[in-house]
C-alpha cells in the first residue's frame, strides 16, 4: 500500500503536487508545502491509508513490512505508528501486535458535537460574508460531487465533502477554523467512508449540501446554521449505522493499550 524504498522521495514530491493540484480542482486554496522528515512521510501515508479505509478496522500493521516498502529502518515507522496510537487510530497491545483502531462509537457523538459548534459558525458567517466568487467556488464543487455521485466515484466524492466544508470556512473569512475541524475528525471521516455505500448515500449528501449553498446564497444565516445541522446530524441516522460491519466499530474501551 505504501511506497517503495527507490521511490520515496519522489513519492513525497508527487503525492504533495497530487494534493495540491487535487485541492485546486476542488476549488480549495492550496497551502504551502512544509518540509517533512521520513517519519512524517510514513505518517501522512499510513494516516491516508486509515481515513480512506484501505487499511480496516482490526487489520494488523507489521513495522518490519512497512519499513521494508519505504526503505529505511524501523526508527522512523515506529516514530509514524506511535503519532497514530496519539491520534487514536492505531491500537498497540502487549503480546499481541500493532492493529488499526476500530471506530470508537462513543467518541463520535463527542467529535460530532465539536464539529457542529464550529461548521456552524463557520457557515452563519459564510451567509453574512460571502462573495459571488465564494458562491461560485461552492456550485462548482456541488457539481463536481453530482458526477462523483453518478459514476460511484466514491474517493472523489469523499474529496468533494472536505473541499465543501473548506469552502465555506473560506467564504466565512475564517479559514482556520477548518484546521481545528480537521483535527477532531479522524474517527468521523472514517465512518463516513463506511456509509457511503449505503442506497441512496451520495445522493442525501449532495441534497443536504444544495440545501446549506441555498441559505448561504440568500445570506440565511439561521437557515444555512439548520442545514448544516440537519447534515451533520443526518451522518448518525440509523440506517447508515445498521448498514456498517459491525466488526469496524467498537462501543467500550480496548483494555491493556499501550503507547
Amino acid at each position: 500500500m505504501v511506497h517503495g524504498s527507490a521511490s520515496l522521495l519522489a513519492a513525497v514530491d508527487t503525492g504533495s503536487a497530487d494534493r495540491l493540484g487535487r485541492r485546486a480542482r476542488l476549488g480549495q486554496r492550496a497551502p504551502l508545502p512544509k518540509p517533512r522528515t521520513v517519519s512524517t512521510v510514513i505518517h501522512d501515508a499510513l494516516r491516508d491509508e486509515i481515513l480512506a479505509m484501505r487499511r480496516k478496522p482490526g487489520e494488523a500493521l507489521s513495522e518490519k513490512d512497512i519499513a521494508t516498502h519505504f526503505g529505511v529502518s524501523r526508527t522512523p515507522v515506529r516514530e509514524a505508528i506511535l503519532k497514530l496510537v496519539e491520534e487514536r487510530l492505531v491500537e498497540i497491545f502487549p503480546q499481541s501486535g500493532t492493529f488499526i483502531a476500530r471506530i470508537p462509537v462513543e467518541e463520535l457523538g463527542e467529535a460530532m458535537l465539536v464539529r457542529a459548534a464550529l461548521e456552524k459558525t463557520t457557515v452563519a458567517l459564510a451567509a453574512h460574508h460571502h462573495r459571488e466568487a465564494d458562491l461560485g467556488a461552492l456550485s462548482d464543487i456541488l457539481d463536481r460531487q453530482a458526477v462523483a455521485a453518478k459514476a460511484e466515484d466514491r474517493e472523489a466524492f469523499h474529496d468533494g465533502d472536505e473541499a465543501f466544508h473548506q469552502a465555506i470556512a473560506l467564504a466565512a473569512g475564517y479559514p482556520n477554523i477548518w484546521r481545528l475541524v480537521t483535527s477532531v475528525k479522524y474517527q468521523i471521516d472514517r465512518y463516513r467512508r463506511l456509509t457511503l455505500p449505503a442506497p441512496g448515500r451520495m445522493a442525501k449528501v449532495i441534497a443536504e449540501h444544495r440545501a446549506i449553498y441555498d441559505a448561504i446564497a440568500a445570506r440565511d444565516a439561521n437557515g444555512a446554521t439548520d442545514a448544516m445541522a440537519t447534515h451533520l446530524a443526518a451522518l448518525m441516522g440509523r440506517t447508515e449505522v445498521d448498514y456498517i460491519n459491525p466488526d469496524y466499530l467498537v462501543r467500550h474501551a480496548p483494555q491493556d493499550k499501550v503507547s
